[in-house]
């Protein structure tokens, strides 16, 4: 019984002692910083960064990588996907897939880009009667337009 007490009282006492050291790190370290805007923005991915090391649009995308890729597809196909390979993020940011028909804006797809090599697709249903010029912009978050896909969809 004596020895259990002598432990407990130790390992108490060690408890302390980490808990005083831990108080007196915390005491010691730099107090916080309150930080401007302008510092706040620094820390802000800089979009200017990025780049699209692959872009395509495709059938399909399987494990990461597309499928079927081309710049012609028949109608009949019903979806398609644009997948785009990204470097340069020095913090998480987002790119955008602006896909478009015929000049007409059809979707708008925001995608985040979580480190310096990172791969993300979108995809868009493709109607019958949808035949025609489609491009799909791969935009940063500050709205810079980093690629450009043009491609057609023909009668099946």
């Amino acid at each position: 019984m004596k020895k259990q007490v002598l432990v407990f009282v130790m390992a108490a006492a060690v408890v302390m002692f980490l808990s005083g050291q831990l108080a007196a790190q915390t005491q010691e370290s730099a107090p916080a910083q309150e930080t401007t805007p302008a510092q706040e923005a620094t820390t802000v991915q800089e979009p200017s960064n990025l780049q699209v090391e692959v872009a395509t649009v495709s059938k399909d995308v399987v494990d990461r990588a597309p499928v079927e890729a081309g710049s012609s597809f028949p109608a009949s196909v019903g979806k398609l996907f644009c997948f785009t390979k990204i470097t340069g993020a020095l913090n998480p940011t987002h790119v955008t897939h602006v896909w478009s028909f015929d000049g007409t804006e059809r979707a708008r797809v925001e995608l985040e880009v979580n480190s310096p090599s990172w791969r993300t697709y979108s995809s868009k249903n493709i109607e019958n009667h949808e035949v025609g010029a489609w491009r799909v912009e791969v935009v940063d978050s500050a709205g810079n337009v980093l690629q450009t896909l043009d491609f057609e969809v023909t009668p099946s």
